[in-house]
């Protein structure tokens, strides 16, 4: 069964969007999009330490799947953790 599930594409795609839905649930957990309409904050600000913070569900993910002994999935989700550290870089700069 774990050589149907151990695929690089699967974690890819969990790494792809661990993050997003993490984002997600923390602009509506924190009512944010109200606080960037309503005092006008600077949202490059605020998102360049939402996608930091998003990469710690892949690392809780990764640490899953290497206790699961999946390792193409761990290694995929590493991957997929990449643009959101390099778009976090590209929005402090």
């Amino acid at each position: 069964m774990r050589e149907k599930i151990d695929r690089y594409w699967i974690g890819i795609m969990l790494g792809l969007l661990l993050p997003a839905g993490f984002i997600y649930v923390y602009v509506l957990r924190f009512n944010l999009w109200y606080s960037f309409q309503t005092f006008g904050m600077a949202i490059s600000e605020t998102l360049c330490k939402m996608l930091l913070l998003s990469v710690f569900p892949n690392l809780a993910g990764i640490f899953i799947c290497y206790a699961a002994e999946v390792w193409k999935v761990s290694k995929g989700i590493l991957i997929g953790t990449f643009p959101y550290l390099i778009a976090s870089l590209a929005v402090t700069l």
